[in-house]
């Protein structure tokens, strides 16, 4: 059994690590002096190789989308600052668009993180840089004027101090149970216009589901049901627009079939009886490769198509997992299995999970992990967002965060003491956002130059689905 430290110790913790790491230390960059290009070429070893100039090609349409896709970069650099010693597994990418509403199993909306595929053991305050950052990258994009992007940044970190104090009153279980739902950001929310937003995004959310989803994705033909090709974003693996290459052998042999049965008991092995109960009330009847987001482009990802005996559709994504930026810059102990590594630290990070988490080791020793696709998801539109929104929404961020990382670390009570009740730590953190803006900046320079040098070739989806219309 553990021992459980006094109050007054866990406190004294906190306030001991302002002398490993002073809070005016955060306003440093960290360690810059690195080639962006040459750690990007590192990042994209591995993934399909006609997806890259896609990965590219998203990342350049701005300095904000190639933050998106740039984690490893900013991983890098913040293993050369001080930290708190204060770690536990944290989400690793927590920039402001990682952030939004999904359905819980019991069908309740919440505001969460939802994006863990860097998740790793690592200090809680990489993650709160890396959503300061995000709101000054952001802000430049939108052209926010330089006043406004502070109180963004300082309002999502503020809040995540108060919240974090908040929490460090509340008992294990009080903490445990703790949902950020979408009513609460209604009660919570300072503006008319922010309540208005956080209603019609709750209506927008209600018609985002799997069954909405299977005519716009999928046909119909003698009864059984076949996602539709839409390359380079969707296509099936072993079909005649499939950007996988030969050296995947993605054939449709008897042989290559049983290697993705057996990934799937293996998924099934990892979800409780009730969850293996229930995927057995579906049937397959497609799988194909779907291209998601900014900074997965180029890895593998696989949404599977099950219907059940009333001919209702359950979408399962199956995404991989490859090792974390964080664990790359701050090695620890963690599941030597990089789904496993997701589902674990998914788990602990939010309040309430997709009841299809699992993992496995598909074809060519590739790990995975599955969850539902879409299912009452929705994400900001930031660029729609009047700036009054936008600090509403920098707060829900601060919110959430925070309580991921109270319930995830279990050490709120050292972070608040840590933190203290100044503003020391959210000045630090502003500093922070609009020097890492200004690196971004220079890196999403360097990078285009790269592009029109013809060093790394970058293509847009509409270039690439060209290559496929006859």
């Amino acid at each position: 059994m553990a021992t459980i430290q006094s109050l007054e110790a866990r406190k004294a913790i906190g306030r001991e690590a302002r002398e490993r790491a002073k809070r005016s230390q955060h306003a440093m960059t960290g360690d810059t002096d690195r080639d962006p290009v040459a750690l990007l070429q590192q990042n994209s070893t591995g993934r399909v190789e006609a997806l890259v100039p896609l990965r590219y090609g998203r990342m350049s349409l701005s300095p904000f989308t190639f933050y998106r896709g740039s984690a490893i970069l900013q991983a890098h650099d913040l293993a050369g600052t001080a930290n708190t010693g204060i770690v536990f597994p944290i989400c690793g990418d927590a920039h402001l668009m990682n952030f939004g509403g999904f359905a819980t199993p019991e069908r309740q909306l919440v505001f969460d993180l939802n994006d863990f595929d860097e998740v790793a053991t690592g200090p809680w305050e990489w993650d709160v840089k890396r959503l300061a950052a995000s709101f000054a990258v952001a802000g430049g994009h939108l052209a926010v004027g330089r006043g406004a992007i502070g109180d963004l940044v300082a309002t999502a970190v503020l809040e995540y101090r108060n919240r974090m104090h908040e929490y460090s009153q509340y008992s294990t279980l009080e903490l445990w149970h703790d949902i950020v739902t979408f009513e609460r950001m209604i009660e919570s929310a300072a503006t008319e216009e922010g309540r208005r937003l956080v209603v019609k995004t709750m209506e927008k959310a209600a018609g985002r589901t799997n069954e909405s989803m299977l005519e716009k994705m999928a046909v119909q033909t003698g009864g059984r049901w076949t996602i539709q090709d839409a390359p380079p974003a969707l296509f099936h693996p072993a079909g005649p627009n499939s950007l996988l290459g030969k050296a995947e052998a993605w054939a449709n042999t008897d042989a290559w079939q049983g290697k993705l049965n057996a990934a799937f008991d293996d998924y099934l092995g990892t979800l409780s009886s009730e969850r293996r109960a229930l995927l057995s009330e579906f049937e397959l009847q497609d799988i194909a490769f779907k291209v998601v987001g900014v900074g997965s482009v180029g890895t593998f990802c696989l949404v599977m198509l099950m219907i059940d005996g009333h001919g209702k559709p359950l979408f399962l994504q199956v995404k991989e997992a490859r090792e974390s930026v964080v664990a790359r810059y701050f090695p620890a102990d963690g599941p030597a299995h990089q789904g496993q590594r997701v589902v674990a630290g998914q788990r602990l990070l939010q309040a309430a999970s997709d009841a299809f988490l699992g993992w496995t080791t598909g074809p060519a020793k590739r790990e995975f992990y599955f969850r539902k696709l879409r299912d009452m998801k929705v994400s900001a539109e930031v660029e729609r967002m009047s700036n009054p929104v936008l600090q509403g929404y920098a707060r829900f961020c601060g919110w959430a965060l925070a309580r991921a990382h109270a319930k995830a670390g279990g050490k709120a009570i050292e972070i608040a003491s840590y933190l203290g009740n100044g503003e020391r730590f959210a000045q630090a953190l502003t500093d922070y956002a609009f020097a890492y803006a200004d690196q971004n900046e220079k890196d999403y320079e360097t990078f285009m130059r790269a592009c029109r040098a013809g060093k790394i070739e970058a293509r847009s989806d509409e270039d690439m689905a060209a290559d496929f219309r006859v």
